[in-house]
């Protein structure tokens, strides 16, 4: 997922973009723990992507409170 694109989202759609991507790292954990990873590479995308949410996240909160 693009930063682009998460940046033209809500507060609100982000979190919820955050929730969705943290449910999808649990399964591919469970996933791994039971030795039936399908594609061990998206452990690294599902965490870079829910690493650049969190930190959209931040950025739009600092903006909107020093603009109070």
């Amino acid at each position: 997922m693009k930063a682009s694109q998460l940046r033209e989202m809500t507060i609100e759609e982000l979190e919820r973009k955050l929730q969705e991507l943290r449910e999808e790292h649990f399964k591919l954990r469970f996933q791994a723990g039971s030795s039936e990873t399908e594609k061990p590479h998206l452990f690294g995308e599902v965490r870079r992507d829910i690493a650049r949410v969190l930190t959209i996240i931040r950025e739009k909160k600092a903006k909107s409170s020093s603009e109070k």
